[in-house]
């Protein structure tokens, strides 16, 4: 009985030991259940999990483990300016920060994941450029921010960007991330958002590819703690069906809807009960009605702005979960 009992306790050891062996050789484990730094039996098992996957073994994992001059890992400083310092120099400064954080192979939630970023100097994206350049340009009031995003089209697929459009001075500008040099920053250098959206246009067809939409939202609020809603797409243009007179006449009238925004006090933050009786854009009765623009009225052939989705009314709450997906979310199709 006695010999029976430790023969069973001896084989259970085995089983565990073959188990916890089977585990770390291929089959995925969390590293952060304890959270994060990793304690240090997550660290050492890491670690084995090495010495059995790679065909160096404990060799590569002893070399990399002892190791004294492994090269440090540099993380880009936040601009800082002077008082002197000139709004196009900030906004250089500004893009090339954002550049450094390279590409991977709103108000109030958005500008925590922005402070998350310059923490953590992690791989961007598009719409997260825009989202720390907000971020970045908040503490710059004679500088205007807007949402610019694009689709074009190329070998059959469809291909979404978005950038900060700025304008300070009488002049636009964008602010950005892609992997195209063209694609992201303009300089404080064009007169009219016309201008600015034709060198955007030249630079896709450079790629072959062409420009179908463009999506312009209005001016977004300075004030980090806004409950104001970032509207991201006021104007939709349908380039394949406007002409470029018709087209320039559009960005003019959305550059003088932008103009009137300026000044208008941003709306208080509503009470419980308010909220409670204001009803959610899911909810059509209780929900206000965004107003419709002439480039919604016109005889284009573009629908989809009268018939909104119920998430798309009233534009984008500043929440991190209702930013629009087709703002550089598609997957690969993203320039």
């Amino acid at each position: 009985m006695l010999r029976a009992t430790v023969g069973s306790a001896e084989e259970r050891d085995e089983e565990d030991e073959g188990e916890e062996e089977l585990k770390d050789g291929g089959v995925p484990f969390y590293v952060n259940r304890g959270g994060l730094p990793m304690d240090e039996e997550t660290w050492e098992r890491m670690w084995r999990h090495v010495a059995r996957i790679h065909p160096s073994g404990e060799v590569l994992a002893k070399e990399i483990r002892g190791a004294t001059d492994l090269p440090k890992i540099t993380v880009p400083s936040v601009p800082s300016y002077q008082p002197s310092t000139t709004i196009p120099q900030r906004l250089e400064d500004i893009q090339k920060y954002i550049r450094e954080l390279q590409y991977p192979p709103m108000h109030l939630q958005l500008m925590d994941i922005a402070k998350e970023m310059t923490r953590e100097a992690l791989p961007i994206k598009c719409l997260e450029a825009v989202i720390l350049a907000i971020h970045l340009t908040n503490n710059m009031p004679g500088v205007e921010r807007f949402p610019l995003s694009f689709k074009s089209h190329f070998s059959g697929n469809h291909f979404y960007h978005i950038v900060l459009g700025v304008h300070s001075g009488g002049r636009f500008g964008a602010l950005g991330m892609s992997r195209r040099d063209d694609l992201m920053f303009k300089p404080l250098e064009f007169r009219t958002l016309m201008d600015l959206v034709q060198e955007f246009e030249g630079a896709y067809r450079g790629y072959w590819h062409t420009l179908r939409k463009i999506k312009i939202g209005q001016y977004v609020s300075h004030d980090p703690h806004s409950v104001e809603q970032i509207e991201w797409k006021h104007s939709i243009l349908d380039v394949d069906k406007l002409s470029k007179e018709e087209l320039r006449k559009e960005l003019e009238r959305h550059t003088r809807d932008m103009r009137l925004k300026i000044g208008k006090p941003a709306p208080p933050s509503p009470t419980k009960d308010r909220r409670n009786s204001m009803g959610s854009p899911l909810k059509g009765p209780g929900s206000p009605i965004r107003r419709i623009s002439r480039v919604e009225r016109r005889p284009s052939g573009e629908k989809k702005a009268l018939e909104q989705k119920p998430s798309d009314i009233n534009g984008y709450q500043i929440r991190v979960s209702e930013i629009p997906r087709e703002l550089g979310h598609k997957g690969a199709n993203s320039l």
